[in-house]
């Protein structure tokens, strides 16, 4: 093992400090990397479009899709995706509607490299069953396998962190790690009991001796110590175990990516449903709820802060109540009425004044469960089918139903409007997009233009019911790929990229965001607007658009 390698295996776990805190949150997200880099590019490398690509190093989009007869709009999400990693440059023409790729000096390593992803892949068969099915024999074979040919590195050979072979390793290991992860995050391994305490094989897997292959791997990551037959956490596994949950959106795409032949070259559809009381084909929704429940508690925080203010002013100047559009499981929906009722003036007078609770979703079975949920937590709330894309409907039966103006509510929602269903612009404009995503309707490319001049129309519609009190909103973004490549280890921008460009949602930079909300008359109130992290890598921001 070279010298790179020993130094960072061998971090004291005594104490983790700072740096290797910050080493180790790298990690996760070169292991998110994995998962969306490894199975794309090797999608790519079995129909011979990176062959392709070194050969002729400079290959417009619609020439690769018309030679590879592939479904134009993931296959850009697909080399998109690359350049995020730094191994292929895209050239975007938003005016002509034109895009090119070009190979650039890390393109041959990489893509000479691909086929070693192989076997980590064909584990990711076995992942995906995770939820419904143990983890079988076949499986462990192939596992012990990996792990052979882990242990020597798969015969890479590096210096440093900014290689594109210790790249490819994080990504090997990360397609291997993180389903087992979420695997043993949703079935109770990282429970207290485990993690403070040393256990066997046999406490928890009815095969031990096959699932002390599992544990034996991440002994050798250092995840545990073991003695004879037990297993102890280090300071560096119970790093990890904290966070499973960060492992649990992207993994949760493990469908999605295991259908990526098809998506790329064959039926786009494969994965849509007829409707939507089907369940999701492209998503295992019960583990993206867990995963995103982990991730969300930071963006809560500030949403928190703002909602105190809001509930803090005098009574004639708040609003009636709340509106959740997305409500989901009605988790958000029961963390609000906790902290306006808990931590805000409104909450000392509720008797006199309640607080109006809607939850709206497009998904029957999701209504169901807010229901549920809330009447456990003997909270009163109207729960009602709704449309993000058709807000005077909801507007609609709010006041014929239930004597509920929207406009007099405040209107909050969490990584959904990215998330609506295509609509082509009624009205489309000379826009020229400065955007660099890659957005998808069913196979097909959508222009950058279109993508801008379709978020102006959806928040024109909901203007007239947000304008009063506001729209507060949590929002997911791209990054340009350039900037994603020159901060590997920092960002789940590539992840966040391929789970939402290869399931048709529409994601795109803070600032363009924030231009054409701007642009509508929903203007980010300054006092408010909170981007994560901070710079030009932000991913995720937090807005009180409010009308002019």
């Amino acid at each position: 093992m070279n010298t790179f390698l020993l130094s960072f295996n061998n971090i004291s776990f005594i104490m983790l400090s700072k740096l290797d805190k910050v080493t180790l949150r790298g990690t996760i997200f070169r292991h998110l990397d994995g998962i969306a880099t490894a199975t794309t590019a090797y999608s790519l490398y079995k129909k011979g479009v990176l062959d392709y690509l070194l050969k002729h190093s400079k290959v417009s989009l619609q020439e690769l899709t018309t030679h590879f007869k592939a479904n134009e709009g993931y296959l850009n999400v697909a080399l998109r995706i690359l350049c995020s990693q730094g191994w292929l440059e895209q050239h975007l023409d938003n005016a002509n509607d034109t895009i090119v790729y070009k190979t650039n000096d890390q393109s041959k390593t990489a893509f000479e490299l691909v086929p070693l992803y192989e076997d980590a892949i064909n584990l990711l068969s076995y992942s995906v069953k995770f939820p419904e099915e143990r983890i079988g024999s076949d499986a462990f074979l192939i596992l012990e396998r990996i792990f052979k040919k882990y242990k020597n590195n798969f015969g890479l050979s590096f210096s440093d962190e900014d290689s594109v072979e210790y790249q490819i390793l994080k990504h090997i290991e990360g397609v291997i790690v993180a389903p087992i992860i979420v695997l043993l995050g949703t079935r109770g391994l990282f429970h207290k009991y485990f993690m403070e305490a040393s256990f066997r094989a046999q406490e928890y897997h009815r095969n031990p001796e096959s699932f002390k292959k599992i544990l034996d791997f991440l002994a050798y990551l250092e995840w545990f110590t073991k003695k004879k037959d037990t297993y102890q956490f280090t300071d560096k596994g119970l790093f990890f175990a904290k966070r499973a949950t960060a492992y649990g959106v992207t993994v949760s795409y493990l469908p999605t990516f295991m259908k990526l032949d098809d998506l790329l070259f064959g039926n786009p559809l494969i994965l849509k449903t007829d409707d939507v009381s089907q369940t999701e084909k492209h998503v295992d929704r019960e583990m993206n709820v867990w995963g995103s429940g982990g991730a969300h508690s930071t963006y809560f925080k500030v949403i928190d802060s703002i909602i105190i203010k809001l509930f803090n002013k005098p009574i004639d100047e708040q609003p009636k109540g709340i509106l959740d559009m997305g409500c989901g499981n009605g988790a958000f929906i029961q963390h609000i009425f906790d902290v306006i009722e808990h931590q805000t003036l409104r909450g000392k007078i509720l008797e006199e004044h309640p607080l109006l609770l809607v939850g709206a979703d497009f998904n029957q079975a999701a209504l169901k469960v807010t229901r549920a949920n809330l009447i456990k937590s003997d909270i009163w709330a109207k729960v009602i089918w709704g449309d993000i894309g058709r807000p005077d409907l909801l507007a609609k039966d709010l006041e014929e139903d239930y004597n509920i103006e929207l406009r007099d509510l405040l209107n909050v929602r969490t990584f959904l409007d990215h998330n609506r269903i295509w609509e082509m612009p009624k009205k489309p404009t000379n826009r020229v997009s400065i955007s660099s995503g890659a957005f998808v309707d069913k196979g097909k490319r959508i222009s950058n233009n279109l993508v801008e001049d379709s978020l102006f129309e959806h928040l024109v519609k909901w203007k007239p019911y947000v304008e009063k009190f506001g729209l507060l909103i949590i929002e997911l973004h791209t990054v340009i790929p350039k900037l994603t490549a020159q901060n590997l280890g920092k960002t789940a921008a590539t992840a966040y990229d391929a789970t939402h460009g290869y399931s048709d949602q529409f994601i795109i930079e803070v600032d363009i965001f924030n231009q054409i909300a701007g642009e509508v008359g929903l203007n980010p109130d300054k006092n408010y607007f909170t981007k994560f992290p901070n710079n030009d890598i932000a991913t995720v921001s937090v807005n009180l658009l409010k009308g002019d």
